[in-house]
């Protein structure tokens, strides 16, 4: 979807009566979806889903994208369990032994409340970044009666570094030493040469979504 064919599907979301809001990791390819949203309505809330690992750069660039784009309402969402119940029975931080259960905790419970809360999630995955994105549909439904709406899914990479481009948008400052796809610290690496993005995110373990968008999600 183009930004005039976003805007007039946010603007009949609005006029419907609809909640929106939408979650942003504040990467690089992220600042597309914000950017475009500020100019359509910079006071749609902006989650921040805080899961307390990220990198401090992240938090830093959050902060300074958010005030560059005009951003009015940006909220902080963090998880419900304290870190010290995320342990396993033999004391160990969840993301050591168990990842899923830890995305969960971090990620997935804290958005799956917040969705009874909303009528519509505008989510920015892409088509091309993994199978699972790639079976999406531009609107799909979630729990608690609540629409995903994905204007991003038939953009590619080279549409997004256009438009990066055109806008002069920011970088994430990580992105220099070779990070392209960021997430929580202790589960992002930097990219090898033979890598495809999103592999260096839980590199070695058989995992690529946190659950975000495959457990908040029903298929038609």
């Amino acid at each position: 979807m183009q930004y005039e064919e976003i805007k007039k599907q946010i603007e009949d979301y609005k006029n419907d009566g609809k909640s929106l809001f939408t979650t942003s990791s504040f990467q690089s390819h992220s600042l597309v979806l914000l950017h475009i949203l500020s100019r359509i309505d910079p006071s749609i809330p902006v989650v921040f889903i805080n899961t307390g690992y990220h990198f401090p750069e992240t938090v830093e660039f959050r902060d300074r994208v958010t005030d560059s784009f005009g951003l009015k309402n940006l909220i902080d969402l963090r998880p419900d369990t304290p870190k010290f119940m995320q342990k396993d029975a033999f004391g160990r931080l969840l993301f050591t032994s168990d990842p899923d259960h830890c995305c969960y905790l971090n990620k997935t419970q804290p958005v799956d409340t917040l969705l009874s809360k909303h009528d519509v999630w505008i989510n920015g995955v892409r088509a091309d970044q993994s199978a699972t994105r790639k079976a999406m549909k531009t609107e799909q439904p979630a729990p608690h009666g609540t629409v995903r709406f994905h204007p991003m899914l038939d953009w590619t990479a080279k549409m997004i570094y256009e438009y990066q481009k055109q806008y002069n948008l920011p970088k994430h400052p990580l992105e220099s030493n070779g990070y392209l796809s960021i997430g929580c610290e202790p589960c992002t690496r930097k990219v090898d040469p033979e890598m495809i993005e999103r592999e260096a995110r839980w590199y070695g373990m058989n995992k690529t979504e946190c659950g975000l968008h495959t457990d908040l999600v029903e298929q038609k």
